[in-house]
Order: structure tokens, then C-alpha cells, then sequence
């Protein structure tokens, strides 16, 4: 799937904006954070040396964006000094201005228990030519205050891929519409929307199609062009109405992936059509729902050019019992915890029936299975997915 997957192109876009998008380019510091020497608390700044006179003549003062313009500071002599101020040549240490007394322009200082320089260095924070956030990173709040702490304005990013998400089957109904009494309401492309939109991309629901070749044919055909990729959900498995790979055969579908020995989602496959990535997932929700955790996720990524942790997970132990996996690689919706030692456990729900959106919802994990795996008793360590990762 990802062999056939290119990161999309590059555009600008302010630092203001940049929040959850993916960086396209490596930033480094122009300059270094703070560009000067800095005062970690208000107080006064003398030398250091001068300690032990205690008295001192304050010649003026620093404030934040304003420094103290009288050139350096000499024997028995302060300058009154803020928080994040520059600090003047010649001073060494601040003294906290609860340790000091002033009259005037005269200021004394407590210097009897110990005491620090409350002197930031200049660049503590970063040093010209640092590396401040690599190429492919989702940009989050934490990310984009410190691309503005370095000055810089607008930052290269990949465009968002534009993912057509379609639903099929001729049981599916509109939210929000009439439902037949033997319909059931579109869940499916609503959650992998959302899905879409959470891991960086611009989902574009089309209204679901019958199970008929025509039908499915042509609401492919009409947004190919507008499109990065293709979801189809539903239509994949062998019943006499799984017609989707026939739909798309006029339009020159190539197959790349007929199946995956995994449970649930086996009838997932993926292809393209004139190159563009065409992926289809089972229609039961949970079925969709996991496999696009496992493969749409790990596409959209590298549409971004932004590198995926889909498969990336974390050893728990095993609160319950499960069966053997048989054939198949098994992802078991669960629920994952961490007790008071500091352990992770997960909990599969007793219910693995692929048709339950509720339990995938209630689910904040997946348990990986590996195929011919032996059942496991509880307390067995097992690997685990988390859901709920950006």
C-alpha cells in the first residue's frame, strides 16, 4: 500500500495556522533564545564580588524589552532589574527584592543565607542553529510556540490529502433521514471521516450508494479527479451483492491487495485507479474501523510525508481470558488501564461482534493477536494498540 503512495506537495502557511498540520522541512533557530542575558526574578543586579558591602547605589534600572542604558555596572553599585530584563555588563547575580531594603536611591542587601545568580544565560533556551522541530512532525500547541519563540512567521507544511470516503449497501440510510424499517443508519463513514480529519486529512463524504455497479461506478468516476484517495467501505467480501471491485473494473481498477489474513477486516483490499490509491474496508463498523486504524492511518501519514506509529504499540498484561487466534492475525477491542503500581492491564470486551459500534466506542485499545497464538489466562503480557494517539 505505501509503495504506492507519494507525499503530496508543500505550501505555506502562517505559524498561526499551523496547528495540527504536518511540517514539511526541518526548522532550525536563526538566533538564540533568549538573544541576551536575562534576570530570572525581580530584584536588584550588582557584581557578585560586592556581596559583602551591603550597600549599594542604584544607578537605574531594566525592564522587559528596555535594558539599562548607563554602560556597566561598577563597585557598590545595583540597578534596579525585572523579570526577563537584560541584565547590564557587570552583574553577576540578582539579589530577590524581598532581600532588599531601599531609601531612595540607596538599597541594601540581605545576603546572609545562600544565594543564587537568577541570571539566565543567553540562548538557554536555544542556541542559534539548533534543530527545533524535524520534518514530519504534526505540529501541536507545544510545537508552534516554540516555532514563534524563534520569530518565525509562517512555516512550509504538506498539503492535506483529500480522502473520498463512501459508503455502500443497499440497508444504509442518511442520519438525520427516514429509515425503512430494514435499514440501518451510515455510521461507518462518518467515523472514518472523523478519523481522517483527526489524523490530518480533508475528508469528502459521498452520500452512500446501492449495491449496484452503476451506481458505485459513477460516484467514483465524479471524484476521482478531486481527490488524493479512495475509501470504500463495504461490498468486498463474496456475497452475490459485494460488487465494488466489479463497479470499479470499467474505471481500471488494478488490484494490489485482494485480502489480509486478519481478523476482523479480512475482505480489505487495496489498489489503485490511474494511480490513485483506492482503498476498501469490510462493511461491518468495527471490521472498517480497526483496519483503518492499521492501514488508512499509516496512508494518510504518508500522503503527509509524516512518519506513522500505526503499528507501533506497548506491552500490557492481560485482564481476562482469550481464546486461541486460529489463522488469522486477531485485534481484540479492549479496554487498557493503568493500576496503582504503575502496570498497564487490558480488558477485552466480551463481545467481539464486529457489527457493535458501541463496543468499538467504549474501546480505548485493540489487542494484537498474533496468528496461531494459544489462549492466554489472565495476567499473560500481550501487545496492545492505543486508540486514542494523535
Amino acid at each position: 500500500m505505501l509503495a504506492a503512495v507519494a507525499p503530496l506537495p508543500q505550501e505555506l502557511t502562517g505559524t498561526e495556522a499551523a496547528t495540527g498540520r504536518t511540517l514539511a522541512a526541518t526548522l532550525q533557530a536563526a538566533r538564540p533564545q533568549p538573544p541576551f542575558r536575562s534576570s530570572a526574578m525581580d530584584g536588584y543586579g550588582v557584581r557578585a564580588a560586592d556581596l559583602a558591602l551591603g550597600r549599594f547605589t542604584v544607578l537605574g534600572e531594566a525592564l522587559a524589552g528596555k535594558g539599562y542604558a548607563g554602560g556597566p555596572v561598577g563597585t557598590s553599585s545595583a540597578v534596579r532589574i525585572f523579570t526577563g530584563a537584560p541584565v547590564p555588563e557587570g552583574v553577576d547575580v540578582v539579589v530577590p527584592q524581598e532581600r532588599a531594603r531601599r531609601e531612595g536611591e540607596t538599597v541594601w542587601l540581605d545576603v546572609s543565607a545562600p544565594l543564587r545568580t537568577n541570571i539566565r544565560a543567553a540562548g538557554i533556551d536555544f542556541k542559534a542553529g539548533d534543530l527545533l522541530v524535524r520534518g514530519g512532525t504534526r505540529l501541536h500547541a507545544r510545537h508552534v510556540a516554540l516555532i514563534a519563540a524563534a520569530g518565525i512567521g509562517s512555516v512550509s507544511v504538506t498539503r492535506q490529502p483529500r480522502v473520498a470516503v463512501l459508503a455502500t449497501g443497499n440497508e444504509i440510510a442518511q442520519p438525520g433521514a427516514r429509515a425503512a424499517p430494514e435499514q440501518i443508519f451510515d455510521s461507518v463513514s462518518f467515523g472514518l471521516g472523523a478519523m481522517i480529519e483527526h489524523w490530518g486529512g480533508k475528508p469528502i463524504r459521498i452520500a452512500a450508494r446501492p449495491d449496484e455497479t452503476a451506481a458505485i461506478a459513477a460516484a467514483i468516476d465524479h471524484t476521482l479527479g478531486e481527490v488524493d484517495l479512495v475509501v470504500i467501505i463495504g461490498g468486498a467480501s463474496v456475497g452475490a451483492y459485494d460488487v465494488v471491485k466489479q463497479s470499479l473494473a470499467g474505471l481500471g481498477l488494478a488490484i494490489a491487495v485482494q485480502r489480509i489474513a486478519i481478523r476482523p477486516g479480512k475482505p480489505t483490499w487495496f489498489g489503485t485507479i490511474g494511480g490513485k490509491p483506492v482503498l476498501g474496508l469490510a462493511g461491518n463498523p468495527a471490521a472498517a474501523m480497526v483496519c483503518a486504524y492499521l492501514f488508512l492511518r499509516p496512508v494518510v501519514h504518508a500522503l503527509l510525508a509524516r512518519e506513522s506509529d500505526a503499528a507501533a504499540s506497548v506491552a500490557a498484561h492481560l485482564e481476562g481470558e482469550v481464546g486461541d487466534s486460529g489463522a488469522n492475525e486477531c485485534y481484540l477491542r479492549a479496554m487498557a488501564r493503568t493500576d496503582a503500581q504503575a502496570r498497564m492491564w487490558a480488558r477485552p470486551f466480551d463481545n467481539q461482534d464486529t457489527s457493535l459500534v458501541s463496543v468499538f466506542a467504549a474501546a480505548n485499545a485493540l489487542i494484537r493477536r498474533p496468528a496461531g497464538a494459544k489462549a492466554a489466562v489472565s495476567g499473560t503480557v500481550v501487545e496492545v494498540m492505543l486508540l486514542d494517539r494523535s
